[in-house]
């Protein structure tokens, strides 16, 4: 199908039928605080578009347009970290600036999570983080990685258990690529780390599903 630009008006009606389905022309009219006649035509043009469908005496449901992206949706909202999680690149916290860059370039990654004696997250450690120190043209080779990484008190993580659009809409509140997925969410015993997921793990899993 052809991509149809639609005014806002169309696009509101589109969003109450899709919230109310079946609901009839006089009651989208009424939602909009405009007369029937005035959205007949976006009605019309929606039907032929096949974004909606319609049954007389029954009403407006979504059309074809909107239903084929149901299987795309259903599959992100029920999706769970656990279930794209990949496996964590971790440092311990006593190591220096230089082996954390080491660590970064050698396992390709972006962040690097640093671990106690007891193997408890302690801290991230990002590559703006190190670059940031290094434009300071500081020498990285005996700078402890707690010197520079942000606290474990600071950090947003998740759950195995916890769904793929929460870890998407923590990395969108919060402008960070990364996340860190614990088992253990617990300040006495620390946070125990089992794995990351990323934007782009979440990004290639959107593409994966969508070419199904």
């Amino acid at each position: 199908m052809n991509k149809i630009e639609l005014t806002a008006r169309q696009q509101q009606i589109i969003d109450i039928v899709q919230k109310k389905t079946p609901i009839i022309g006089d009651q989208i009219a009424e939602q909009l605080g405009l007369p029937k006649p005035t959205i007949r035509s976006d009605l019309s043009l929606l039907v032929m578009t096949q974004y909606l469908s319609a049954k007389p005496k029954v009403g407006y449901f979504p059309g074809e347009r909107l239903t084929a992206k149901e299987p795309l949706r259903t599959a992100l909202v029920n999706m769970k970290v656990k279930d794209i999680q990949s496996v964590p690149v971790v440092i311990n916290e006593n190591a220096t600036l230089h082996e954390a860059v080491v660590a970064l370039f050698l396992e390709d990654v972006g962040t690097l999570f640093v671990i106690n004696k007891e193997g408890r997250l302690s801290g991230i450690l990002s590559r703006k983080d190190l670059l940031k120190m290094t434009l300071g043209n500081q020498d990285l080779s005996e700078v402890p990685v707690c010197m520079l990484m942000t606290r474990a008190v600071q950090i947003i993580a998740v759950t195995p258990e916890d769904h793929v659009v929460e870890a998407a809409q923590k990395m969108i509140n919060y402008e960070v690529d990364s996340l860190p997925v614990i088992r253990t969410w617990n300040q006495e015993d620390g946070y125990e780390v089992v794995g990351r997921i990323t934007k782009t793990t979440i990004t290639k899993l959107v593409v994966q599903i969508a070419v199904e």
